[in-house]
This record gives structure tokens, C-alpha cells and sequence, in this order.
């Protein structure tokens, strides 16, 4: 069967999953631009996600690409301590693709969009020789009445996950070296990779904390990610982690051992993990860990800026797109 032979026929089929308005969007596809109608502040999101770049089709099915491409926008959300309401959607689309393949796509993504809430807005399409999906996101308040930032940990406070980290790496290095034969012995860990859990509600639990200064999620990697969550800049904090390898998954040790690696700096590194991770202060947190599963402590914010991890220096930085 070939694929959509127009512009129409795409537009077409994506009518098919999303609906067009709901009480957030007063005026939906079709037009110049979309009307929303807002209680609250927004937070806006913008995400970029490409084939050879962010995922391969060799082991990515296209529903996966559908539910990540949009899953990852989400996450900023959440990380925001906010309520997802909407997205747009952009399409850079190669030759070749058949209808099957989009079907796929646009039914996982919209079961995502479905159940968090989101409506697709609008967006636009191009030809390229390569997949391409990009995604605008926003938000409004959760349940906090406030957006929880970056840059506001002190001294003392409490750096904390919610969510695994080195999980999703595992399984991209898995996939990057056996294929989608990998998720016979990472099966977690693929997963984690391909369809990574959003965590909207802990978002909002946690936005609606006193005792909570900030979050973001963790994309690139706690190593890469924690000194952006501190400032880094001049007079920034640092930080003293503790990583266990006894609270780490398996697969992330069985992986680690494989290499002769270090499983709690594999971890550390990680990447697209899309944990939540924030500082509390101190006074406040005992409580918080009771009232919100799967949060967990990983150390302290220090008056210094070094990092230290597992008592000792650590200066590998996670993943960035423009490194060598």
C-alpha cells in the first residue's frame, strides 16, 4: 500500500485521531493560526525529534516515534509542575512511508495526547529526505498555582529523584549495539528508552510542596543536567550524590559489569532518562517522600561547586548534541 499522495490526505488522516477544539482551543486547525483561551500563565515547550539523530526506524517502531516524539514534550511539562492542555505538531516527511507506518504513528501518539489531555492545535508539513517531528508544547498551572524552576536550590537543601536514571541509556546503548534483539535481555531498559513514563502528577504534587524550591527533567543526563538545575555559573552551589549500586536496576549492572564500567557512573552519565529532579528543603522533605511514591533522596546541595559522587570528584559531563 503507498503512502498519503498529498497534503490533504495527510491532513485527512491526522483528522482521523485528534480532535480539533475542546474548552482550551476555541479555534482549531484549518485557519492562519489556532485561538486559545487561557485561565492561567503558560509554559511553552519546543522539542525537536529526528531521525539518525534522536531515534533509528531500525528499532524504533513507528508507533514508538509517535509516542516518544510527543512523550518528551510532556516531560518539560511535568517538569514545570504544570497541566498539559496542547501541542502543534510539525512533519518533515521522506518519501516511501506507507499508510500502515503513520497509522501506527498517529494512533500512539494521539492514546498519549488522549490521555493526558492534549489537543493538537495545528502545525505544518514539508518533504525532506529525512523523518522529522517537531513539537511545541504548553502548559498552564497544576495543582501548585506556581511553575517550579531551575537556579533556586541553597545550600543544605535536598537534591531528590523521582524516576530512574542510566535505565534509558542502558537500553540505547543496547539497541546501538545488538539491535531490537536487545529487549530479550534489557527488556526494561528498552523500554525505558523507547517509551519513556511522563510524570505529570508527581509534577504537580511536587509544584504544590512549600518545601520544594525547583525541578526540571532529566534529559541529557543527571551529569550534564544537575550543574543546569544549580546555576552554573560563578557562585553556583554543588552537589554531594550517592548512587548506590544497590539501588540501581540490574540490567544497568549487568550492562555496566559487561563493559567493566562503573554502574553507578553509568548511571550517573545516563541520559533521556526523563526523571524528575528537584531540591527540597530539608525541614519539609521527610514528609514529602511519604505523601509522593518513588521519590527518592540522592544528596546534598554544597557551598562549594564541585561535584562529588559516591565521595568522590566527578567531571564527565552527560550527552550534548554539539560535543565531540
Amino acid at each position: 500500500m503507498t503512502g498519503p499522495g498529498s497534503e490533504q490526505d495527510f491532513l485527512s488522516l491526522i483528522d482521523r485521531y485528534f480532535p480539533a477544539v475542546n474548552g482550551h482551543v476555541t479555534l482549531g486547525r484549518g485557519d492562519d493560526c489556532s485561538i486559545l483561551h487561557a485561565e492561567s500563565e503558560l509554559c511553552i515547550s519546543k522539542d525537536l525529534f529526528l531521525e539518525d539523530v534522536h531515534f533509528r526506524r531500525s528499532y524504533f517502531s513507528p508507533g514508538d516515534i509517535g509516542y516518544k516524539a510527543l512523550a518528551v514534550n510532556i516531560s518539560d511539562i511535568a517538569a514545570m509542575g504544570g497541566s498539559p492542555r496542547g501541542f502543534a505538531l510539525g512533519l518533515i516527511i521522506p518519501s516511501g512511508l506507507e499508510y500502515g507506518f503513520w497509522d501506527q504513528f498517529f494512533q500512539s501518539m494521539a492514546e498519549l495526547a488522549a490521555q493526558n489531555g492534549l489537543v493538537l492545535a495545528g502545525g505544518d508539513l514539508s518533504g525532506g529526505s529525512i523523518l522529522g517531528i517537531s513539537v511545541t508544547v504548553w502548559g498552564e498551572y497544576g495543582n501548585g498555582n506556581r511553575f517550579l524552576t531551575r537556579g533556586n536550590a541553597f545550600p543544605g537543601d535536598i537534591l531528590f529523584l523521582h524516576g530512574p536514571v542510566g535505565l534509558a541509556r542502558t537500553g540505547l546503548l543496547a539497541l546501538e549495539e545488538e539491535g531490537p534483539a536487545a529487549s530479550v535481555k534489557y527488556k526494561d531498559s528498552v523500554n525505558a528508552h523507547l517509551r519513556p513514563e511522563m510524570r505529570i502528577q508527581a509534577g504537580q504534587q511536587l509544584a504544590a510542596a512549600s518545601c520544594v524550591r525547583g525541578l526540571m527533567d532529566v534529559s541529557d543526563g543527571l551529569a550534564r543536567d544537575l550543574p543546569r538545575f544549580l546555576g552554573c555559573c560563578e557562585g553556583s552551589p554543588g552537589a554531594k550524590i550517592e548512587i548506590p549500586e544497590h539501588t540501581l536496576h540490574q540490567e544497568i549492572i549487568t550492562y555496566a559489569q559487561a563493559k567493566s564500567i562503573s554502574p553507578s557512573e553509568h548511571a550517573f552519565l545516563g541520559g533521556e532518562d526523563y526523571a524528575l529532579l528537584g531540591a527540597a528543603e530539608p525541614e519539609g522533605f521527610a514528609e514529602l517522600v511519604g505523601t509522593i511514591p518513588g521519590l527518592q533522596a540522592i544528596g546534598t546541595v554544597t557551598e562549594d561547586r564541585s561535584l562529588l559522587l559516591n565521595g568522590n570528584n566527578f567531571s564527565a559531563s552527560g550527552f550534548d548534541h554539539f560535543s565531540k
